[in-house]
């Protein structure tokens, strides 16, 4: 598993205005589009690409994404509110969704709903997922990708925390997985923090995005 945190001074503008408690949920909801596709240009670098050739005067030579077409995945509910910002990059992409939910004791997150196609072979697959915290949940939702035959899982979250990144460097890449070492996993964020407290929330944060981006319900 690799993690790449995105160090581009807009990428950080963007994240300090989301961590301010006065921005209402209008603005929230757009820094978090438009941060998301920043972190976007940089989540699909690896994408695969096939060689084609136009005729503009002359044949020019270029690529155009392979076949067949990536997914992409929000993690409900939250995640709703970075798929604008995603499909703005893949416009052709198909999208699938999963819903958990953390159990606040345990930390434990359960599946309750589940929109995926049954076979992942040769596709390239993005988890869109505002807060990596535990990490319960991105590990969850990865191996649903992988045991569907995914190409790759790539994970485009806003913030990450140190425990959540152990928790998926355990799960992907220890001995016990190599079956799931053998698909690249990246992680994708604008900064990791420094912690998680007592209830599994990050430090410094943002906050509940969920509750930030659709209103606490």
């Amino acid at each position: 598993m690799r993690t790449l945190v995105v160090d581009h001074p807009l990428v950080t503008h963007k994240l300090t205005a989301l961590r301010d408690v006065a921005s209402d949920t209008a603005t929230f909801r757009s820094l978090t589009d438009e941060l998301v596709t920043l972190l976007a240009y940089e989540a699909t670098r690896e994408i695969r690409v096939q060689p084609v050739s136009v005729t503009p005067l002359a044949v020019a030579r270029g690529v155009k994404l392979a076949r067949p077409v990536p997914l992409i995945v929000p993690v409900l509910r939250a995640g709703i509110g970075m798929l604008d910002g995603m499909t703005r990059l893949l416009p052709m992409a198909d999208v699938g969704f999963v819903g958990l939910r953390r159990d606040e004791e345990s930390l434990m997150a359960e599946t309750y709903a589940n929109r995926l196609p049954s076979d992942l072979t040769d596709r390239d697959t993005f988890v869109l997922d505002p807060m990596l915290a535990t990490g319960g949940t991105l590990a969850t939702v990865i191996s649903m990708l992988v045991a569907r035959g995914a190409a790759s899982v790539t994970a485009i979250c806003l913030l990450a925390a140190p425990e959540g990144l152990r928790h998926l460097e355990l799960a992907f890449a220890d001995d016990a997985a190599q079956e799931k070492a053998a698909v690249p996993v990246v992680v994708v964020t604008a900064a990791v923090d420094e912690r998680l407290n007592e209830r599994g929330y990050i430090v410094p944060g943002l906050g509940d995005a969920g509750d930030r981006l659709f209103g606490r319900i």
